[in-house]
């Protein structure tokens, strides 16, 4: 069965710890969090002082997804401020494999993420490394988008090649207009942990939301 993750980034901020807790209470496995530097991505979202203030209030498995230009410099800090798993872009500046290293030193789980024009081969190389590939399906940044079919492919790419390694405990995640219909056909291509924002808190029906995306 697929696990869910909402992103809070479609959350009421002005509600944060309200609105974290109720979807953890209808059914969610964890939370992911959006962070953005305005530099990487063409949106800025929240920082250090929001994980470590929510991370207070809740005892969720916090799901830190790094949209940043140089995130080694900031993976220990969110590890210390109650980070239970941190992913970074492939395609931002810093070395890969020395980013994952300073998450696993942390004693933190660690993950890597390709933007949609990415090929899914470029993962291979860490595959063993790592605790989770998310791939994105619309343009990280803004919630609210479109998915895009390409993202079935290359998870179905990711998903063989997990399989051909034995690699049963990998998290292969995919952001971006998920939704009951799109969520299906992404468990369908080898995806087993979901990010929804706006489908998930934008729901009148949190718990039926959840439950329609556990594939």
């Amino acid at each position: 069965m697929t696990k869910v993750s909402p992103s809070i980034l479609s959350a009421d901020f002005a509600n944060l710890e309200r609105d974290c807790k109720k979807v953890i209470d209808n059914g969610a496995d964890m939370l992911h969090i959006d962070v953005m530097d305005g530099v990487f991505v063409p949106n800025i979202s929240i920082g250090l002082p929001v994980v470590k203030s929510l991370r207070k209030k809740s005892d969720a498995f916090f799901d830190v997804h790094l949209m940043i230009i140089k995130p080694h410099l900031y993976v220990e800090e969110f590890c210390k401020q109650g980070a239970d798993l941190v992913s970074f872009h492939i395609e931002s500046e810093s070395d890969v494999k020395e980013t994952i290293d300073l998450i696993k030193k942390c004693g933190k789980k660690a993950g890597i993420v390709i933007k949609p024009a990415t090929a899914p081969q470029e993962v291979f190389p860490y595959l063993d490394m790592v605790d989770l590939v998310l791939v994105m399906s619309v343009e990280p940044g803004f919630g609210g988008q479109s998915f895009m079919d390409n993202a079935l492919d290359k998870l179905k790419v990711i998903s063989d090649e997990a399989k051909r390694r034995n690699l049963k405990d990998l998290y292969i995640e995919v952001d971006g207009g998920i939704n009951e219909t799109t969520g299906k056909m992404c468990a369908e291509s080898g995806a087993n942990l979901l990010v929804a924002g706006s489908y998930v808190f934008g729901s009148q029906d949190i718990k039926a939301a959840i439950d329609s995306l556990k594939i």
